[in-house]
């Protein structure tokens, strides 16, 4: 079965059932479709022998206990692949390059008023899609501030559908790291509290090509080359999406605050960066400040 959730990388969400039930479960349902006696069954023979012993009956059906990921574990995996709704297990030493590492492993909650939810179903992905976003931070350290003017990102995981039917109920959180609109940046080591230092927030931090206004403008690594960077969030109100003409007006404020850390607060240059409705769906309720660097 096709999974047809996308999710945006780029912006995500900044928020912050056992087997042994899906076995009785199991059991119940199957108890309850199979068929009773009708006024057409036969009726034992009297002549049947009294040797005669009931046929064993099957036994009840049990779910496979399914690998789970492994929190702390390291991937290559390529940019299409960290946002595929699956991924494999397959893992390789974090101090080797990679391109994601699992920061946390939980089990998803598909039971729901008695009935199981299919692992795709929209209710079971926005739960992981919520969660995983959220516990970023503890991961990767810093304040949430720091954490939307980094290229640091979380990116989640679900078995495929064939393996949920099996009894895997998993769920997996991996961060990457941005290098671009659709590249990973390879690293060595964990990314475990990076941010909650000077270094590794300069190293991570989200940086431009050109003003982000500009139509040569690209988000770059600020390890990379760059002359514009992102250095202060103001957040939006929470609610709907609350138009383009509103985020601009909401973006002034970004003026004040490139004048502040100019070497000459007379002649500067500023821009900000606000989000479309596509951005705000996708978890970006805030405007980034941009100054050149």
């Amino acid at each position: 079965m096709t999974d047809g959730r996308q999710r945006s990388v780029l912006d995500p969400v900044p928020a912050p059932s056992s087997v042994p039930l899906l076995v009785a479960l199991l059991v119940v349902l199957l108890a309850a479709c199979s068929p009773g006696p009708t006024s057409e069954s036969p009726t034992p023979s009297p002549q049947a022998s009294p040797s005669s012993t009931p046929a064993p009956a099957d036994p009840p059906p049990t779910a496979t206990a399914q690998p789970r990921p492994t929190s702390g574990s390291c991937h290559r995996l390529s940019f299409d692949e960290a946002l595929s709704p699956t991924a494999g297990t397959g893992a390789v030493p974090c101090r080797k390059p990679h391109t994601a590492e699992t920061y946390a492993v939980g089990t998803v909650d598909n039971l729901v008023d008695g009935h199981l939810l299919a692992i795709d179903s929209a209710q079971v992905q926005q739960q992981v899609a919520q969660t995983c976003p959220a516990r970023l931070g503890t991961a990767v350290g810093g304040s949430l501030e720091q954490q939307r003017l980094s290229m640091l990102r979380a990116v989640w995981f679900t078995p495929t559908v064939e393996k949920s039917d099996a009894g895997a109920s998993w769920y997996r959180c991996d961060v990457i790291v941005l290098a671009g609109a659709d590249a990973l940046s390879r690293v060595q080591g964990s990314l475990t509290g990076v941010l909650d230092t000077e270094q590794g927030r300069q190293r991570y931090g989200m940086c431009g090509t050109a003003g982000p206004d500009e139509a040569s403008f690209e988000r770059v690594l600020c390890s990379e080359q760059h002359s514009w960077r992102a250095f202060s969030v103001r957040a939006l109100p929470e609610g709907r999406y609350p138009g383009r003409a509103a985020v601009s007006r909401a973006g002034q404020p970004c003026k004040d605050a490139a004048a502040a850390i100019a070497e000459d607060s007379l002649d500067y240059q500023w821009g900000f960066e606000g989000p479309d409705p596509d951005q705000w769906a996708a978890g970006q309720t805030f405007i980034r400040c941009w100054a050149p660097d």
